[in-house]
């Protein structure tokens, strides 16, 4: 099955076991996936590999059924031993070079941009989409830099054609602000985890993204 890149849906969930009010890995990522979610990433921060490899390989074969697209963040060995779609990484990670030549090509590399220059060397690097954000201020992320605005956003849709998700304290009152400055696909994360029912706020925040 061919790699789903952010554009190509309009919507990218995150895992954050944390802010999952108690329900399982499981339980989440078929919610997400059966309101309509085709990408999903496991970014988990806090825990041992061995449970993070278990994770993923369930998550990848929960993928698979749904035929969504299934990306690892940072941990390029646990993308690769569970048969992930694509990997994402940060400005602080392994280099993207470096992932590509542990990757090739038939995996996805996401890269996390805050400034053009980032985004530039993402794209000439080969990157296949970037991470545009944080777009306001968000809490899911430890570390995180200042939020980078809209204008950041203006700037990617002015000046490069590399598919992006905009990510960073997006909500469902604040989508459709983002959206209308060309996003066309926007990554959440306790937006959608952290719901009462998760199937009702993927809906609703995709009605707001279009609205």
């Amino acid at each position: 099955m061919p790699v789903i890149l952010p554009g190509e849906t309009d919507l990218y969930a995150l895992t954050d076991e944390g802010l999952s009010r108690g329900r399982s890995l499981e339980e989440v990522a078929r919610s997400l996936l059966g309101a309509g979610i085709r990408i999903l990433q496991y970014r988990e921060k806090k825990k041992k590999d061995g449970e993070m490899l278990e994770q993923c390989r369930l998550l990848r074969s929960i993928t698979n059924e749904y035929k969504a697209c299934f990306i690892v963040d940072d941990h390029v060995d646990l993308a690769l031993l569970s048969g992930a779609d694509g990997v994402h990484v940060g400005q602080e990670d392994i280099p993207l070079a470096d992932v590509r030549s542990l990757v090739g090509t038939k995996m996805c590399i996401g890269v996390s941009t805050h400034a053009p220059e980032q985004a530039r060397a993402a794209v000439q690097g080969g990157a296949d989409y970037i991470g545009v954000g944080p777009i306001y201020a968000t809490q899911t992320k430890e570390d995180v830099c200042a939020p980078v605005g809209l204008g950041y956003l203006d700037w990617v849709c002015a000046n490069l054609t590399i598919p992006f998700v905009c990510i960073g304290g997006i909500k469902v009152h604040n989508i459709h602000e983002v959206a209308s400055h060309g996003a066309k696909c926007c990554a959440l994360v306790s937006e959608f985890v952290a719901a009462d029912d998760i199937a009702q706020a993927v809906a609703r925040t995709r009605a707001a993204m279009h609205g």
